[in-house]
Formats: structure tokens, sequence, C-alpha cells
């Protein structure tokens, strides 16, 4: 038991500790504003509660400043004068993030690149595209399209969230299955590092081993290793023909022998899946009629030349047949498609609606155990007394778990529940993350699935990039006593 005395001293010295770093935070505030211009550097409270959370379920955090960067060199000039006074910078672009990914736990600068936005350059020729990071997805898409050119990563918020954003977060969606991740379509990056200095990673040309890979290092590394100010990116030729069905089944455990029959039956772009809590709030309100007895329901997308995928829908019908499935619709007419995706896009807003509160968790396991995760959420439901409906991408294995609940002291069991989940998904030899990250909700269960040896190992490469911890602290790495 300490002594009044002790506690004295102790309270001393936390006065002190937080003289020095108000100290250090306002010499910083003085130099960026001398070297980037007040209009660049904010204090508003408004502008600061604006940049505090992002679409996950953390507690959001207010910062003491924000840096709206317009240049590299904006990023350069903030994050070697917050480096010099060890203050905390938290880069962020449009905060769709579901992972506490961009929360400023740690207080200090939100570093904005909302306002590095554009597309400096289109090359159809080598088939590829320089992107600012503050450049929402859908302005790419529409851009390359117009170009007959298509870029593969289809996040559902690809109408709100950035190339920056995707880039920390190695952004996937439910293209993933034909097309990969942005890990895949990233050739090069400009990159800041924490000390302010600026690097040119990766190359223009579609092949290359030069050196280690830091490009694909930096995608997925949650904006801890370095801001990323432009991005290449790889293109393809634009599919000649995409067409939509969705497959009505009859029971949870048919979605693995469906996913697999789909995938043979041609060139799938993915398979989305809709379990029957997910499918209950939208029965009243979905232009979908949907067939009595529908547990699961498939959302697919065959993709590729015409006369591909032609043979495709030719085949679904037979490749479906051990399954049974209660419907199959094909979508005739690109209104049809869009209205089938509204459905999907909506999802996770249509479920944040039907209860008072919401936790939503992305964990994959291989594809043949989908099914048996399906099943295991059921009986973790009812355990805890949560509902837990679920969907996601039955094509790649990945699945956004739900936990709804509408009174505040159900949370210790919501807790438990989660903690079940996680401990299923790695028992199926799964993962805890498909695509939105670990960020902050997941890093206390980073142990669950990795040693402490690798996780020790990933702090050293963290060191190694930022020495003084000052860029996005706080994420992806448990607290050390928890491994």
């Amino acid at each position: 038991m300490r002594s009044a005395r002790a506690e004295g001293r102790l309270g001393s010295g936390l006065r002190r500790r937080h003289t020095r770093w108000m100290d250090a935070l306002e010499r910083a505030l003085v130099e960026l504003e001398r070297s980037l211009g007040p209009s660049v550097v904010t204090t508003d409270l408004a502008t600061r509660e604006a940049h505090a959370g992002d679409e996950s379920e953390c507690a959001p955090h207010v910062p003491d400043a924000v840096v709206v960067a317009r240049s590299t060199e904006d990023v350069s000039r903030t994050l070697a004068i917050c480096g010099s006074h060890l203050v905390p910078v938290t880069p962020r672009a449009a905060g769709t993030g579901k992972s506490g990914g961009c929360i400023p736990i740690r207080g200090g600068i939100v570093l904005s690149l909302a306002a590095l936005r554009g597309i400096d350059e289109i090359d159809a020729g080598d088939q590829l595209a320089v992107v600012r990071p503050g450049t929402v997805l859908g302005e790419l898409r529409r851009a390359v399209e117009a170009e007959g050119l298509h870029y593969g990563p289809d996040p559902n918020s690809w109408e709100s969230c950035t190339i920056g954003g995707n880039v920390a977060e190695n952004a996937g969606g439910p293209g993933t299955l034909r097309h990969g991740s942005t890990r895949d379509w990233v050739l090069g990056l400009t990159t800041v590092l924490p000390d302010g200095s600026v690097h040119e990673l990766g190359r223009r040309t579609h092949k290359g081993v030069t050196g280690y890979d830091l490009t694909s290092l930096m995608v997925g590394s949650e904006g801890t290793l370095g801001v990323v100010t432009r991005v290449t990116c790889r293109l393809v030729p634009r599919p000649e023909r995409t067409a939509t069905l969705l497959v009505a089944l009859g029971a949870l455990e048919a979605v693995g022998p469906a996913t697999n029959a789909l995938l043979r039956a041609g060139p799938v772009r993915c398979i989305e899946l809709l379990d029957d809590l997910t499918l209950a709030p939208l029965r009243s309100a979905s232009p979908i009629p949907l067939p009595a007895g529908t547990e699961a329901l498939l959302l697919v997308e065959f993709e590729g030349a015409d006369a591909e995928v032609e043979r495709a829908l030719e085949r679904t019908s037979a490749a479906l047949d051990p399954v049974r499935p209660l419907e199959l619709l094909v979508a005739k007419h690109a209104a049809d498609r869009e209205r089938i995706w509204s459905v999907r896009r909506a999802m996770s807003y249509t479920l944040k609606a039907s209860a008072r509160f919401k936790r939503s968790d992305d964990v994959v396991v291989p594809r043949s155990r989908l099914g048996d995760l399906l099943v295991a959420c059921r009986r973790i439901a009812a355990q805890h007394g949560v509902r837990m409906p679920s969907y996601g991408h039955a094509g790649d294995g990945n699945l956004h778990v739900n936990f709804l609940w509408d009174e505040p002291g159900a949370l210790p069991a919501v807790e438990r529940a989660q903690r079940a989940l996680f401990e299923e998904v790695i028992a199926l030899r799964g993962t805890l993350s498909g695509e939105h990250g670990i960020g902050l909700s997941k890093r206390d269960a980073l142990h669950l699935e990795q040693t402490p040896g690798l996780i020790e190992l990933q702090r050293r490469i963290k060191a190694v990039f930022d020495p003084a911890d000052v860029l996005n602290p706080g994420k992806i790495f448990p607290a050390r006593h928890a491994c």
C-alpha cells in the first residue's frame, strides 16, 4: 500500500510529464503553423471532433489538432516536426474504416489526406493509373472504365472510401474472389516515413523483383509504418460481360457445397452470402421476393467474355442440383442488378437500425468450413443470448458476423460471444481479419492467432520504420501483458 508521500510523488511525476507533453505539443503546433500556414493547421473543436472516430464501434478520441495536407511536402514537414517533438501523428483518409485504425487514441495530430485528391495519370497503353490517396475509389473506377479498363478492388463503401484508406487496410470486397485485394493491384507508392523522408517504393512495370518488396509491406500496414501520398495501380481490360444471379438455399449447411458448385460452373467474380437472420429485417422492405424457408441467400456474379459467361449460366442449374436450391433468379437488366446490389450494400446499415447496439467482426475460414462457422455462430448466439446475423463473401470464406443487442447490460455477454467466435475461427484454421484490419478493435485478440515471437518480430519491423512510435501508435499490436 502506497504512503501519502509516495502518492504525492507519483502525482507530481504525472503532472511534470503532462506539462512536458503540453510544452512539446505547443512547440510542434507553432512550428507547423510557421511551416505550413495557419489554414493547414487547425485546433478548432468542431474540426477536431469531426476527426475523432471512424465507422467502427470503437470510442472516438478528439485529437489536439488537425493538419489538412495538400502535398507530399506538407506530409513530410508534418512528420518531421512532430517526430522531433515526439508528438503522435494519426493518418486519416475518409474515416470509413471498421477497425478504429484512424482514431487518435494518444491525442496529438490527425494528418488528414482528404485534400490530397485526384487522378494524376491513366496510361491505357501500360494499363496503369497514378492516384492520390484522398481520391474516392468510385471516381477511379469510373475514370478507368471510361478508358475501357478496370480496377479490381471493390469494397462495398466504394462510393465513399478512398484509395489511401484502401491501401492502409489492404481493402478487399466482393470481387476479391476473382481479382484479389488492394495489394494485388498496387505497383508502387510514394511514401513518407515518420522522420519526414520521402521514398519511391515499387515500380511502374507489371513485374519486378528488385530488393525487398516494401510496397507489399506498406499495403495493409494500417498507417503505422509510413504515410502514402501517391499510388501507382495496375489496371486490366474491362470485362466484356457481367451476369448476376440469386440462389436461395434451404439450409446453412448447403452454403459450402453450393459455393464449390458455382466455382466449377465458370468465371465467378463473387459469391456473396446473407443468412436468414440478416434477411429478416429486409423481408418487408426488400424489392426482391424470397421464398419461404430461405436460410441463406447467395448473390453470384460471373464475369468475362460474353460466350464464357453464357456457358457458365447454362451450367449453373445443373451444377446446383445436388444442393436443391429453393430458387434461382438471373438479373435480366442493369436495373435488376443495381436493385440486387443496393440490398447488399445497405446490409450493415439495415442491421444497425434493427437494434440499439451493434458490433461487427470480419473473420475468414477455409471456404470448405464456412457452413461449420455459420452453424457455430448459431450455437454461440444461443449460449450467450445474443443475436448474431452474418453476411459476407462466401467465395473466399470471409464472413461478417454481427452482434446485436438492445440493453447496455448485455455487453459482457456480447464480449464473451465475440471471444467464443474468435476461438472458433482459429479452431477452424481461419484468421481474425479478412479485409477490415486489426486497428484497435482486434489488437488484444491478435495473440489468439499469432505467437508472441511473431508479434515481437512485427514490433521490431515497426521500430525500424518508426523508432519513436509516433506514427499511428497503439494500433495492431496488443499491450505486451496481453501476450
